[in-house]
């Protein structure tokens, strides 16, 4: 059972790269087959079809992620609004590197647009969804008036900055999207109240 979850790992962790460096539709089951180390049938002896493949491929990257903001957050200095804003200029930084292709999310719900029954489709929402959960708690924590409609607002701003990031090659936008959030945040914080923002 072991060396099962091994190779299943192994699949998983080719098609990762595989997918997230030229997308789900450009790469075949065979190029992850070989990727991996393995012939095609073997791949399909531990998934039952591509889509399986493509949901867990989005599945491994959901705690990463969350965990990701959650040290950069914690790491951050400053007050709630720095730290918020701390996160924007990792992603800033990450999308300075030469493998960075955006969001793995945005980018496969983007190829799957046609498909809506799609299990990586609600794994991805599922995802953006913890996120945003994420950053209520914080919020809320902080004594901001309507965490979740603040969250949700700073989650536009991330998830905007992707999308512009990765259209113009030009991490900037998570850097301009961070002054934002931190526009927003410190409003909420000292603001009359949240829902007049």
């Amino acid at each position: 059972m072991a060396s099962e979850r091994t190779t299943r790992d192994t699949i998983i962790d080719a098609a990762n790269r595989l997918f997230y460096r030229e997308g789900i539709r450009a790469v075949s089951v065979d190029a992850v087959a070989e990727a991996a180390g393995l012939t095609k049938r073997s791949l399909y002896y531990h998934f039952t079809s591509k889509d399986e493949l493509i949901a867990d491929y989005l599945r491994l990257r959901d705690h990463p992620n969350l965990q990701r903001y959650a040290r950069w957050y914690g790491t951050a200095k400053g007050g709630l609004a720095e730290r918020i804003g701390a996160i924007f200029e990792h992603l800033a930084t990450e999308a300075r590197k030469p493998g960075w292709k955006g969001c793995g999310f945005l980018r496969t719900a983007a190829e799957l647009v046609n498909q809506p029954g799609h299990p990586a489709l609600k794994i991805g929402a599922d995802h953006k969804k913890r996120v945003e959960a994420w950053f209520a708690e914080i919020l809320a924590e902080n004594g901001v008036s309507e965490p979740a409609r603040v969250a949700r607002q700073v989650c536009l701003l991330i998830d905007g900055a992707f999308s512009q990031a990765m259209l113009y090659r030009d991490p900037s936008y998570f850097h301009e999207a961070g002054l934002a959030a931190q526009a927003l945040v410190r409003f909420a914080v000292s603001g009359p109240s949240a829902g007049s923002i």
